[in-house]
Parts: C-alpha cells; sequence; structure tokens
C-alpha cells in the first residue's frame, strides 16, 4: 500500500549521468506533491550578451562553445540563421557534408547516453564503471560507436569537440574524397553494433508510463530532419522556423538558471528523439524504421522510459545514413558560398541530440550582430520534465524512498539533459540611483 500518513522528502544535491549542475526537490505531504522543483542552478554563461558586437562570421566558433557534446547543433543552427539573413543558397553537396558532421555528431552523443548514462539506471548498477565490471563487451561496443561519431567530427569538423572547420556558408575546406570514403569500414561496423544496441535495449526492464505529450519536431517531407525544416507538432502546429516566436514562449522560475518554454496558451510541449521519431517516422532510414518495429515500436510512442530505445534506432538511422552520404561524396568546390553583407533579422533550427534547438539573430549593415536569442532543448523540456515527475510520483509510491528517488532520476536521464547547455541566458535589469 502506498505510504500516505508520513511526510516524505527527497533531495538530490546534484544529479548524476547529466550534463552540467543541477538538483531535484520533491515533498510529499499525505500522499500530495507540495513541491516539486527540477532546479537548474548552475550559473548562466552570457552567451547572447557577448555575441552582440561580434562579426556574424564568428557565431559558427562562439557558439560551438556552449557544448563539448554537441556544438556541431549550435554551429548548424546558427549558419542557418545567418545564411537566411544573407539570402544565401547552400548548394546540395555541401548540406550533404553539413549532415555527415551532424550525423557524427548524433553518433558519439546518443552512444555515450545510450551506454554509460542511462542504461545503468534499467539494470540497476550506479555508473558506466560498475556497469562495465559485468559487461565489457557491452560498454567496449558503445565506446567504439562513440568513438567512430568522433572520427567523423574529426574528419569533416577539423577536431572532434569544438569544430573549427565549419562556418557560415559552408566549410572551410572540404575533406578528400579518399579520406571520407575511408570511414566506411568504421560505419559498416557501427551499423551492425547500432542494430545489436537496439535489441539490447528493447529488452531492458521498461517502467510502465504513459504521458499525453505535445511532440514538438522539425520536419522535412524528403528526410528524417536532422539540419533544418518546418517546425511541427503532433497538436497540430506547422510553422517556419521564423515563427518560434508567435508560438512558443519563455518565462523565468525562481529555482531555474534556464528560462522555461511553453506553446502559447496550452503549456508543455516535449523535445527530442520521441519527438523526432512521432514527427518524422515515415522518414526513417528504412533500416531504423524496420528496427524500430522489430523492437516492438510504433510510430509513435508516449512511454518516456523508451527513449533510450528510440535514441538507438537513431542511432541505425545515423549510421545507415551516413554510409549512403559516404558512398556518394564528391567533395563539393567551393567549399562554401558568400553573399554581400545585409542587415536583418535571421532564425535557424536544427535538431541537437537532445532535440530541437532554435537560434535568432540581428546584425547591422556591417555584419555585427546587434541582438542574439537562443532557445536549448534542455530549456524547452524543462517544464516537460517537471510534469513527468508528478505524473510519476503516484504510481510508485509503494517503493521505498531510496527505490523512488532512484525512478526519478531515471526519469529525468530520459531526457538526456544537457544543463549547460540550458544556462547560458542573461537578461539584466540594471538602475542606477545617486
Amino acid at each position: 500500500m502506498p505510504r500516505t500518513d508520513t511526510a516524505r522528502t527527497f533531495h538530490v544535491a546534484e544529479l548524476t549521468r547529466v550534463e552540467g549542475e543541477g538538483s531535484l526537490d520533491v515533498v510529499l505531504e499525505r500522499g500530495e506533491i507540495t513541491q516539486l522543483r527540477f532546479g537548474i542552478f548552475e550559473a548562466p554563461r552570457f552567451y547572447e550578451a557577448f555575441l552582440r558586437g561580434r562579426d556574424h562570421r564568428e557565431v559558427t566558433d562562439i557558439t560551438a562553445r556552449i557544448c563539448g557534446i554537441c556544438p556541431v547543433a549550435y554551429q548548424t543552427s546558427s549558419a542557418n540563421a545567418m545564411e537566411q539573413i544573407l539570402g544565401l543558397s547552400v548548394p546540395d553537396a555541401i548540406l550533404d557534408l553539413r549532415r555527415l558532421l551532424y550525423l557524427g555528431e548524433w553518433l558519439e552523443s546518443h552512444a555515450l547516453h545510450v551506454y554509460l548514462l542511462h542504461a545503468p539506471d534499467f539494470l540497476g548498477y550506479r555508473s558506466g564503471i560498475e556497469l562495465a565490471r559485468d559487461h565489457q563487451e557491452v560498454v567496449a561496443r558503445g565506446l567504439r560507436l562513440k568513438k567512430i561519431g568522433n572520427a567523423i567530427m574529426t574528419l569533416v569538423g577539423g577536431r572532434e569537440i569544438h569544430p573549427i572547420n565549419p562556418r557560415v556558408g559552408g566549410f572551410w575546406k572540404a575533406p578528400a574524397e579518399a579520406a571520407v570514403r575511408a570511414l566506411g569500414d568504421d560505419l559498416d561496423w557501427a551499423l551492425d553494433a547500432a542494430l545489436e544496441t537496439v535489441r539490447w535495449v528493447a529488452q531492458l526492464p521498461i517502467p510502465a508510463l504513459e504521458v499525453d505529450y505535445e511532440f514538438v519536431a522539425l520536419h522535412d517531407p524528403d528526410e528524417y530532419a536532422v539540419i533544418d525544416g518546418r517546425i511541427r507538432s503532433t497538436g497540430g502546429i506547422d510553422i517556419a522556423v521564423d515563427e518560434w516566436g508567435e508560438v512558443f514562449e519563455e518565462s523565468h522560475v525562481e529555482w531555474s538558471n534556464a528560462l522555461h518554454a511553453k506553446i502559447k496558451g496550452r503549456g508543455t510541449y516535449h523535445v527530442g528523439p520521441l519527438a523526432r521519431y512521432a514527427i518524422g517516422f515515415e522518414q526513417l532510414h528504412p533500416l531504423a524504421r524496420k528496427a524500430a518495429e522489430e523492437a516492438g515500436l510504433g510510430p509513435v510512442e508516449h512511454n518516456p522510459f523508451k527513449s533510450i530505445v528510440v535514441r538507438a534506432v537513431e542511432l541505425v538511422h545515423a549510421a545507415a545514413t551516413s554510409l549512403d552520404i559516404v558512398g556518394r561524396y564528391r567533395p563539393p568546390r567551393p567549399s562554401h558560398v558568400e553573399a554581400p553583407v545585409r542587415a536583418g533579422i535571421g532564425h535557424g533550427a536544427s535538431e541537437a541530440p537532445r532535440g530541437l534547438l532554435y537560434h535568432r539573430y540581428e546584425i547591422d549593415g556591417e555584419g555585427l550582430i546587434t541582438d542574439a536569442r537562443i532557445v536549448p532543448p534542455t530549456a524547452q523540456n524543462q517544464p516537460q520534465i517537471e510534469a513527468d515527475l508528478r505524473g510519476l510520483i503516484p504510481t510508485i509510491l509503494e517503493l521505498s524512498d531510496e527505490e523512488i528517488q532512484w525512478r526519478l532520476e531515471q526519469a529525468i536521464r530520459n531526457y538526456d539533459p544537457c544543463i549547460s547547455c540550458a544556462t547560458h541566458f542573461l537578461r539584466v535589469n540594471l538602475e542606477r540611483r545617486s
């Protein structure tokens, strides 16, 4: 029977196996939740503030520093926005190379999350290191998958962390055809390993929980949207990226240094693998779609704990699509395109491993940034994470306090939150009185 006769408090001072610093506080009184706070206390990092006054061409180098795990996402969203301002039409060959780089990031990020950060929750281990002691071959597979993703980032991006080769309009230098084709053997292995990953995670003990999400993700009728697309939702939203501010809004809550994002007039929404999968199931690579079906997934999944399975399906998509790109690759000539500077406002979005990443910039006639706005996936998901926890708690009250705390942390890790990404905003109102 659920324990409802006493007050129960759960305090996680620092969440583990997530990027950045966050906390969780839950107070139950007579079985009712009187306080629930997924706190993001990591200090703001001021990116929008110090982008102002910088040359628009620097944006891909500066925003890449927001995250060491998904820098390509920030580079791509920022490049999309600047290219919109300049009226640049980027050739397909350059876009293919941009896709390959981005999918390399998906490989390394998803492999890290699935094998080292999230799988231990399902198997009762406190860390990936503990998991490796009993399942060395499994963890080795995940590490090699991550290494292959990093190799793609190094070849195309110039280095695996904070790549330096991407730029507005394309790349500073296109890698040689032979070097890209040489990725083929590793990607063949990665595809087999990703398929095995789906089979492995599909057998994990997944808690039962169904949530009526409104999923939001990019959509492209011709491909599983990664580098660009329209914003769609399962609730009927279908807008261009530059309409983001008309549909979504951000607000501040006292326990978070990340802004909360919601759909105007509707409330919380969910971005990330589950959302991409729901919006773009038909556009998945055929091998990924088949793997999903064999794992027992439907075209839409509302159990947040199944996100680990969907991430594994996206590993298949990333490996298979990368193989296709490698097989047809020819170095684009030139490796980037340019256009005269003009003042304007531009919007860009892409699908970071953790979900939709929106950027908005304004530049003046000299090409200097006068305003910047960046909305990371974790900031968008934070209200939905809290809603998930509120829905989960009543179903697990019969568990011990230790088991409840474990399950709540696991629920947060369903989102693979990047707290550092979420806390870069700064809004300062300074009033001086003499």
